[in-house]
């Protein structure tokens, strides 16, 4: 076994940091042997069989192709469950963890009725319907092959969510049955693309990513007009953003009548979240 690693890690290290490459023999390690670290240098002179180590080859040949090892292991590790992702799902980033706790730490009363606005596989809804109390949870999306990613999550986590495909662009709601919605659409400017990192430009689904240039709050303003019908009166509606649109997004919500807006920084200082209320009109 010690041997076989060290193989990979010089393989690896012709293209990744050496950070990187131990990162990836963790997990690599972790996913085809079950092993934690403290259990891989204890098995150092496990013998592969062949199977074993054609296996650990092919990752690697995959991984130097700049694929994520997301897509190459078929799972990503989000709120503390591991999610089966494909090149149909964006893969789910640590900075959509805090928009779930931040949804769980604020939405605290029991029974409440939620949405989420382009699951994808399905990280955010399922992550809220464990984390809340007894929450009725909707989940929608374009893709079918994402909704049926985020179906099997579901069913491996043992929770309900009701998945269903729509196209928010002209999505009709039904009239205030929603107390909560939330949604990471796309918001990437197609002029960013140049400062964007290969593995994300030539393997995650563009059309979860991208909008036009003249068009980045497209989405934004299709799911406001969305949640000004669907929500509750004291509806709440949470955003992850592109942070160079914060104020322009903010702006937008409170022209369309949403009050209590705020925009939240992430954990790397970037202005990442937006949060806004529906009106009570009292």
């Amino acid at each position: 076994m010690k041997e076989e690693i060290n193989k990979l890690r010089t393989l690896l290290s012709t293209t990744f940091s050496i950070g990187e490459v131990d990162s990836m023999l963790r997990i690599i390690v972790e996913h085809v042997m079950g092993w934690t670290p403290v259990q891989m240098i204890l098995h150092e002179d496990y013998m592969l069989n062949e199977e074993t180590r054609t296996q650990f080859e092919g990752i690697a040949k995959r991984l130097l192709r700049h694929e994520p090892i997301q897509y190459v292991l078929g799972d990503a590790l989000f709120h503390g469950h591991h999610f089966h992702v494909t090149p149909a799902t964006l893969i789910p980033r640590p900075e959509t963890e805090e928009l779930v706790d931040l949804i769980a730490g604020e939405c605290k009363a029991s029974d409440l009725e939620v949405l989420d606005i382009g699951t994808g596989s399905g990280c955010i809804a399922i992550s809220l319907a464990l984390a809340m109390r007894f929450p009725v949870v909707h989940a929608t999306d374009i893709s079918e092959e994402a909704l049926a990613v985020a179906s099997e999550n579901a069913k491996k986590l043992k929770v309900k969510v009701d998945f269903r495909k729509e196209d928010v662009l002209h999505a009709l709601p039904q009239c205030e049955t929603l107390d909560v919605i939330v949604s990471n659409p796309p918001y990437i400017c197609d002029e960013e693309k140049a400062d964007m990192e290969k593995n994300v430009l030539d393997y995650e689904p563009a059309t979860a990513l991208f909008v036009p240039d003249d068009q980045p709050l497209l989405f934004y303003e299709a799911i406001a007009k969305y949640a000004q019908a669907a929500l509750r009166p004291k509806g709440r509606l949470y955003f992850e953003i592109n942070s160079r649109f914060a104020k322009q997004t903010a702006g937008m919500l409170k022209d369309k009548g949403f009050v209590d807006i705020d925009v939240l920084r992430d954990f790397r200082g970037a202005e990442r979240f937006v949060k806004a209320s529906k009106d009570d009109f009292e």
